[in-house]
């Protein structure tokens, strides 16, 4: 149902470099189109993305905030923000590659999260951040691995935090539990349960109340 190692680094980064392909297709009108994240234009939400690249490249994961990324990067151009985003990938491919078992279940640069899930937060907010900007400029969704990821992230994250225990049927993904599942089951399409959990959906459309956005 999860992922390997292998599988979670090579998702990383494909993730990242196709938001350097979604930034360089962008167009002057679309980059400054307001989102969903208020208050954010498509630049603000990619600022906010690709400053976290930067930072976790320079091995300062948590060194600035969001607003702060978005500030920061905000007057750059798309094509820029993707040569940025395409030097912290060369920056930190071959870090990756020196990952062995013992580190991916370590201790991470931003404590208390181990370097799976440290990871895995990468992975999950670059395709939520991604998904923003394709809304945004009305370009379909991505299905595939990333929404699979961040789901099962998104799982990890309520069960550390004791919402549930519950069951997830989500169509196409199967059954995720979070915690020790079973008292709850939610029956959803996965993309809507990621928005609702992520805070971009309203949590009643899936019988729940706002304790499952884990933003909240």
């Amino acid at each position: 149902m999860g992922f390997s190692r292998e599988e979670t680094l090579d998702g990383w980064f494909a993730e990242w470099e196709a938001l350097g392909e979604l930034l360089r297709s962008l167009t002057p009108e679309e980059w400054r189109a307001p989102t969903r994240c208020e208050g954010w234009e498509v630049r603000d939400v990619a600022g906010h993305a690709v400053g976290v690249a930067v930072d976790v490249a320079a091995g300062h994961p948590t060194r600035s905030t969001p607003d702060q990324q978005a500030a920061q990067w905000r007057d750059h151009t798309a094509t820029e923000l993707a040569d940025e985003l395409d030097e912290a990938i060369a920056t930190l491919r071959p870090v990756a590659a020196a990952i062995d078992d013992q580190a991916w279940e370590g201790p991470s640069p931003a404590p208390p999260a181990t370097m799976r899930q440290g990871v895995e937060a990468l992975w999950f907010g670059f395709y939520v951040h991604a998904d923003d900007i394709r809304v945004a400029v009305g370009r379909p969704s991505e299905r595939g691995p990333g929404l699979r990821m961040a789901v099962l992230h998104v799982a990890e994250v309520l069960g550390n935090r004791g919402w549930g225990p519950a069951d997830l049927a989500l169509e196409g993904m199967g059954q995720v539990a979070v915690g020790s599942g079973g008292d709850l089951r939610v029956e959803a399409d996965p993309y809507l349960f990621l928005m609702v959990a992520t805070g971009r959906a309203d949590s009643a459309e899936l019988g729940l109340d706002e304790t499952v956005n884990i933003f909240g």
